[in-house]
């Protein structure tokens, strides 16, 4: 087997097979390093473009509860999440990666025999560019829905919620 030395370690070197006489590329320890460091960074610098968020915050008998809420593309297995034993609020946004085709909020008063639906708001894009007009870059996050006050139940309970969303192109 013949080998053929490269002055740079960073580049691949050849050897010749002995047996179809063609060159086998043998990447050499230092090659796969540097290789791995310019993955790593760019996988770091596609990071900086954060995939869309969606929080709200949502504020039932004096406690807040956070719901957060990223892409996906089949909305029906996402949970609801149980807000003090009296409603139930569900965050959907679907879509892809960057591409955001709806944004969903549900609320539900909890009931027997099964859950009621108070509430339903859908958004669809393009999104607002920014709350106040100005200019906004996509890690900021914008305030989507604005403040919602439901009231439900046999004594209208209330319940406050507030949804901002980041990481969208505006």
């Amino acid at each position: 087997m013949q080998s053929v030395q490269n002055p740079s370690s960073m580049t691949p070197s050849f050897i010749a097979s002995p047996l179809w006489g063609f060159p086998l590329l043998v990447l050499t320890p230092r090659f796969w390093r540097a290789a791995g460091l310019a993955l790593g960074l760019a996988g770091l610098s596609m990071g900086l473009t954060a995939a869309p968020l969606l929080t709200c915050q949502v504020s039932y008998a004096g406690t807040v509860h956070t719901v957060t809420a990223r892409p996906v593309e089949d909305p029906y297995p996402v949970p609801s999440v149980d807000i003090g034993g009296r409603f139930w609020f569900k965050a959907v946004m679907v879509g892809q990666g960057q591409h955001i085709r709806r944004i969903l909020l549900y609320t539900y008063l909890d009931a027997s025999p099964h859950p009621v639906l108070v509430h339903q708001a859908k958004y669809l894009p393009p999104f607002q560019a920014s709350p106040s007009g100005g200019a906004r870059s996509p890690a900021q996050a914008m305030d989507l829905t604005g403040q919602h006050y439901l009231y439900a139940g046999p004594v209208e309970r209330e319940l406050i919620y507030s949804c901002t969303l980041e990481g969208v192109q505006p």
